[in-house]
């Protein structure tokens, strides 16, 4: 099963290095890694999916509590969440197939970006299937280049990760 896990840690060099070493170490893998800091400046958010077992997944949260940089951490998919991946997608464009591009980001809620007279960059949020979607929509021909950020989540409701 596929879990987000949410990391409240310190903002410090090698945090992330401690982390990935972890995985790497216990033969788990990290299908998508975010980190950035925090509203406080101490603290960074690293946002995690992996996969695994129930056993699996309690292993690498036990685990990661162990390390002395995790203040915190939760497993979204526990409980009700919501979870968004960001996408750039570079699409070959022509005269006829420009409409019909713009028409399709427009469909997914997407944004172009960027355009020249060969091209268009579009941007498009959401749950990661939503993504594979509007890539499965378009002629495979035409995609120059996509960028995926991975998913990234956050609890519904009061519950959160915080101090």
């Amino acid at each position: 099963m596929r879990h987000i896990i949410s990391i409240l840690m310190e903002n410090e060099s090698g945090a992330l290095s401690r982390v990935a070493g972890l995985f790497s170490a216990r033969g788990y893998n990290i299908e998508s890694l975010t980190v950035a800091a925090t509203e406080d400046s101490s603290l960074s958010r690293m946002t995690l999916v992996t996969s695994g077992s129930d056993d699996v997944i309690e292993q690498i949260t036990k685990q990661l509590n162990k390390l002395i940089d995790v203040v915190k951490l939760i497993d979204l998919a526990e409980s009700a969440h919501i979870e968004r991946e960001l996408m750039m997608i570079k699409v070959k464009t022509t005269e006829k197939t420009r409409a019909e591009v713009k028409s399709m980001a427009d469909v997914f809620r997407g944004r172009i970006l960027d355009f020249t007279p060969e091209t268009y960059v579009i941007e498009v949020t959401g749950p990661s299937e939503k993504l594979d979607a509007f890539i499965a929509a378009l002629d495979a021909d035409s995609i120059i280049e996509v960028v995926r950020s991975g998913a990234t989540g956050i609890s519904r409701g009061e519950k959160g990760l915080h101090l």
